[in-house]
């Protein structure tokens, strides 16, 4: 029986190795899973079928059944989109190549300001959800029940007790933790709260690799926010061992709402099987400004790899600067050397990592490429008051804000959001908060190595092996 087992693994394994070469990520992964499922499938085939997937295959499978995307209402709002079509500048012009992969245009009438940490972000979300009407999108990576989650309940429920309309979705693996009782709570007052539900379907019973890692708040599809932050006290700066926390959000209005509403209404679709009812969805211009904008959508259903094509096309597309901002510093090779030419046809590049890490794999990994920041004009900073979580860019006079970091899981995992504003203001606005962030940083060189010890060296190395899994 043992050796029928033995033969039984390693068929199996074999079997597998095939469809690595076939659907891994990257010949690396393909190789790398091959070999493992060939010579120890004992331990192999387990990890790739929680952890090798590439493609959240049943939520492309319900994207085709009922296909959000393509319904009528969807083509509803591209079309209604087209009327509110944005002129960008010379310089921002490159960047409408990415309304494919956004499958909508950069829209005019939208305004957006900046929302620097948690205290502000939440003052205004709170705020903003007291003053719902009709209804409220509410979407979290991490939901805590502690302080600021019991205020957000809170505010939900007496909203809902009013009449608004609650919809609330969390994704289950980020919000672990998170007591029945929270739920239970919620549901009682009429808010329908669910979990994203990665794991739903048989196929899909043991996945924990694709995590909805967006935080949308949608009112009445006039003002929307979005994201670094989840719902958590240290987000607040109240964790004991980091302390103060940096993380950027930002408000919108305008025609951009919509967008960040259409990606909440697809992601509820997968959780509950059904589309929110009497949602606004014809755009409104925002009264405060004309700003260029769009909301990108990426993850792991997208036939293209949406986010990893958004931050090459960025980097290659700048002329001046790139500047960025993420707490996870560990880019595959296409981003590297995407932003290795930057630095040597003369553009200001500069990359902002937190100096205390909240994951010590992806803080060593990041060591690496302290070496290739050097040789290339790179500059990289470490941000020294508490820890830096925010997810920035500023790309010339194009500024983006949103939830994805430069690591495989945003590039390839998760499903993520970014908002693009292609306007001189706001960059403007981006670029004073970035000189901010840059004082109260020092420069990471690749001198920090030279007096490490050997031990230290070699777990820079082997972090940097697993950089396809972080």
């Amino acid at each position: 029986m043992v050796t029928t087992l033995i033969v039984l693994a390693h068929l199996a394994g074999l079997g597998t190795s095939l469809h690595a070469v076939f659907y891994a990520r990257s010949s690396q992964g393909s190789i790398a899973w091959a070999m493992a499922l060939i010579w120890v499938p004992y331990v192999a085939l387990p990890l790739y079928w929680v952890f090798g997937r590439s493609r959240f295959v049943g939520y492309v499978r319900a994207r085709r059944a009922e296909d959000v995307m393509h319904s009528e209402t969807a083509q509803r709002v591209r079309d209604d989109a087209e009327q509110f079509v944005a002129r960008l500048s010379e310089d921002a012009g490159q960047f409408r190549s990415l309304e494919g992969l956004a499958r909508m245009p950069f829209t005019r009438g939208n305004h957006a300001e900046l929302l620097v940490d948690g205290a502000e972000t939440f003052r205004a979300i709170l705020d903003g959800i007291e003053k719902a009407e009709r209804y409220v999108l509410v979407q979290f990576y991490i939901l805590r029940d502690d302080g600021l989650g019991s205020d957000l309940k809170d505010r939900l429920v007496e909203r809902s007790k009013a009449g608004v309309k609650v919809y609330f979705l969390y994704d289950e693996i980020g919000s672990h933790g998170l007591p029945r009782s929270y739920l239970d709570e919620c549901r009682a007052a009429g808010i329908d709260v669910r979990p994203f539900h990665t794991t739903k379907g048989k196929a899909n019973r043991f996945q924990v690799n694709f995590r909805n890692h967006r935080k949308i708040v949608v009112v009445d599809g006039r003002v929307g926010f979005v994201g670094g932050h989840n719902v958590g006290d240290e987000y607040l700066g109240k964790d004991p061992k980091f302390g103060p926390w940096r993380d950027t959000h930002m408000v919108v209005e305008g025609p951009m709402v919509q967008g960040l509403q259409l990606l909440f209404v697809e992601d509820w679709h997968w959780a509950a099987k059904s589309v929110p009812p009497g949602l606004e969805w014809m755009p409104a211009l925002s009264e405060k400004g004309d700003m260029a904008g769009l909301v990108l959508g990426s993850g792991p259903a997208d036939q293209l790899e949406t986010c990893n094509l958004m931050f090459i096309h960025a980097i290659h597309s700048a002329r001046r600067r790139v500047w960025i901002a993420t707490p996870y510093f560990v880019p595959n090779e296409e981003i590297v050397a995407a932003l290795q030419l930057a630095g040597l046809r003369g553009v200001d590049v500069r990359i902002l990592l937190p100096k205390n890490p909240d994951d010590k794999l992806v803080w060593l990994a990041s060591f690496s490429y302290l070496e290739i920041a050097a040789k290339t004009n790179l500059r990289i900073d470490r941000y020294t008051e508490g820890f830096m979580h925010q997810k920035v860019i500023l790309v010339d006079d194009v500024a983006g804000v949103g939830t994805a970091n430069l690591d495989n899981r945003s590039l390839r995992l998760n499903f993520e959001v970014t908002a693009l504003l292609a306007d001189a203001g706001f960059a403007a606005q981006v670029e004073k908060m970035f000189l901010a962030d840059f004082e109260r940083s020092t420069p990471a060189t690749a001198d920090e190595l030279v007096g490490k010890s050997f031990p230290f060296k070699l777990a820079v190395k082997v972090a940097r092996l697993f950089s396809p899994i972080l």
